[in-house]
């Protein structure tokens, strides 16, 4: 389990690291993924900075990114937690759904998360989150815990990639049932 050395991955830093790694992908021409922007409406904007201060989401998103990877259609969500448990409050109904159905497609779905605490990255299968999705609709946790974790899906550092996430996408496809 590697660590990064980073004192900047608070808030949206996941998000650009994320971005950094897809454009090395596509220089590499390894991948072609694009950030989906949240579509929202703004109500007020500060004219001296143009910067939008407050505004409105105007329906559900799907996930964070979408595109292909040698062929091969991927979307994934990324997510951080602070704490050793991560709620699945956090992963929305939609969202699973809009997975299964890419899923079905023959796509890959996954969610990238990082432990803050533990400065770790961790790639979350499909198949993982549906197992803990299902147990908390089975009246189970609502939650789950690090530990829970399959050791073998945490990003290894890589030179020159923040997010090293391609090796896994193929391990995921290496482990699925026909």
């Amino acid at each position: 389990m590697a660590t990064w050395k980073s004192r900047g991955l608070r808030g949206s830093t996941l998000e650009d690291m994320i971005n950094r790694t897809n454009e090395k992908y596509q220089a590499s021409h390894l991948a072609l993924i694009q950030k989906i922007p949240t579509p929202i409406t703004p109500i007020n904007i500060d004219k001296s900075t143009r910067h939008i201060t407050l505004a409105y989401f105007d329906q559900k998103s799907t996930v964070d990114y979408i595109g292909t990877v040698q062929g091969i259609p991927v979307c994934f969500d990324a997510k951080e937690c602070a704490a050793d448990t991560f709620a699945l409050a956090n992963i929305h109904e939609h969202q699973v759904e809009f997975m299964r159905e890419f899923e079905l497609q023959k796509g890959v779905a996954f969610f990238l998360l990082y432990y803050t605490n533990r400065n770790q990255l961790y790639y979350l299968t499909f198949r993982q989150l549906l197992k803990f999705w299902d147990r908390m609709k089975d009246g189970g946790r609502k939650s789950f815990r690090f530990d829970e974790l399959d050791e073998e899906y945490f990003l290894e550092h890589e030179a020159g990639v923040l997010v090293p996430y391609l090796a896994m996408i193929n391990k995921d496809l290496s482990q699925r049932e026909d």
